[in-house]
């Protein structure tokens, strides 16, 4: 299939991929490594999308997706001495600023990229180049689990190349988002790794969906009032466990006959610490992508102080490794493959971004920049989105501040100290002449 010039190669329905029936196997040495235990079992398999349907995960994937796509993204120029121009008209621009491909926005387009790559470890987009010039004029996004990179060896160039759909394509072809690995190829899911914590989330849930679905619960002693034989207690033990059992049976209503007595015991939510394992298990996720607890709806040992400065944290040590991921790849295959482009044109988010929802932050921040001379008033006025102002270029400096070495004599030398006078000091006494 052909858009806009852009050969699309689709496999037959029998092959395509899904993520129920991704491209790697089981028998692959890095899955298994992941789905291993230590006893040499394997442990029970979690799809993201089954891991999506927890609302610690679901909250942390979309908090990453949804903060870096409101990044404002923007093209840049390389200047003469160093400075930096905007490259606004540049069709790349508009591109990655706008519309990367003919049905999604910029928002949704890294949006779905980052989904996949917290999820899945990777995210691939096809990238269509003008054949006359090489330009990048178009970024189609690929599904992670039809997509599998790997290394080979042509005559001694190792080169990293993309399985898709039963076509290899070069990796000048593929804008590649991945999440830490181990293998330089590709990222590790997230889910993959730790499926053990997600699958207890999971259970939890779905524990206690079975619980208060029948609004009751069974937990204690049966007491018979007679004496039964060995067999008979079996039987009936037996029967209870088949009835009652388990978390699918949970909330279910007891039948007792002969006058037994049921003796409850306390609420077994309690006894297990429910409540608590709820809660570590928001913090474990929560933990697992360095997302801070308050974000995700945790508020039991968030401050004010506390807040502030996770909320730092989060920027700095979560969302910056991300954008730092996404420059490097952008930059490296959005130009290198234009003489035109090339060394003199790169991508770059505006972490300045985040802090658009706070008004105050934002404005100290100005005045800041604006008292110590690094922004104009027509550089703030920008970061509004408000027209330029006559005279708004010019940039201020404090007049108490000299550079270094340039301070008169008359400031460095000492000067002999003075006798105070008036009330406020002891007078030297008169001397006769």
């Amino acid at each position: 299939m052909n858009i806009f010039g852009f050969q699309i190669t689709r496999s037959a329905p029998e092959q395509r991929m899904t993520p129920e029936n991704p491209r790697y196997s089981l028998d692959d040495p890095a899955i298994m490594d992941v789905l291993m235990k230590e006893d040499g079992s394997l442990l029970p398999p979690v799809r993201p999308q089954r891991a999506m349907q927890t609302s610690a995960v679901y909250a942390c994937v979309r908090i990453l997706a949804e903060s870096v796509s409101s990044l404002p993204l923007h093209l840049y120029r390389s200047g003469s001495e160093g400075t930096v121009i905007k490259a606004d008209k540049l069709p790349e621009y508009a591109l990655l600023h706008d519309e990367p491909n003919s049905y999604q926005t910029s928002y949704g387009w890294r949006e779905q990229n980052m989904f996949q790559a917290a999820l899945w470890g990777n995210a691939y987009s096809e990238i269509q180049r003008d054949k006359m010039t090489g330009r990048v004029i178009g970024l189609y996004p690929i599904p992670s689990w039809e997509v599998k990179p790997e290394l080979v060896n042509d005559k001694g160039n190792i080169r990293k190349v993309y399985s898709v759909a039963g076509e290899t394509l070069e990796d000048s072809d593929i804008l590649h988002l991945s999440a830490p690995g181990w293998n330089g190829v590709d990222g590790v899911s997230p889910i993959a790794l730790h499926r053990a914590s997600v699958t207890m989330t999971l259970n939890a849930e779905e524990f206690g969906a079975n619980f208060y679905k029948n609004s009751t619960r069974l937990s204690g002693v049966l007491e018979h009032p007679g004496k039964i034989s060995a067999e008979a207690s079996t039987r009936l033990r037996e029967s209870w466990q088949q009835v009652y059992a388990g978390k699918a049976n949970a909330g279910k209503v007891a039948v007792l006959e002969e006058g037994m007595k049921f003796n409850a015991l306390s609420m077994p939510l309690d006894d297990a610490q429910y409540l608590e394992t709820r809660k570590f298990q928001v913090t474990d996720i929560a933990r697992i992508f360095r997302i801070p607890p308050h974000m995700i709806g945790d508020l039991e040992r968030a401050t004010f102080s506390n807040i502030e400065q996770q909320s730092i944290e989060f920027v700095q040590h979560t969302i910056l490794p991300w954008i730092t991921r996404w420059e490097q790849e952008l930059n490296r295959k959005m130009f290198a493959h234009s003489t035109l482009l090339k060394g003199r044109y790169f991508v770059r988010f505006n972490l300045a971004g985040l802090l658009r929802g706070d008004l105050a932050s934002r404005y100290r921040a100005y005045a800041i920049g604006r008292q110590w001379g690094w922004l104009s008033a027509n550089d703030v006025r920008e970061l509004e989105n408000l027209n330029p102002i006559d005279g708004g270029d010019v940039y201020l400096s404090p007049l108490n501040m000299v550079p270094a070495g340039e301070a008169s004599e008359e400031q460095t030398e000492p000067t002999e100290p003075t006798e105070p006078q008036g009330s406020g000091g002891r007078q030297k006494p008169a001397t006769p002449d």
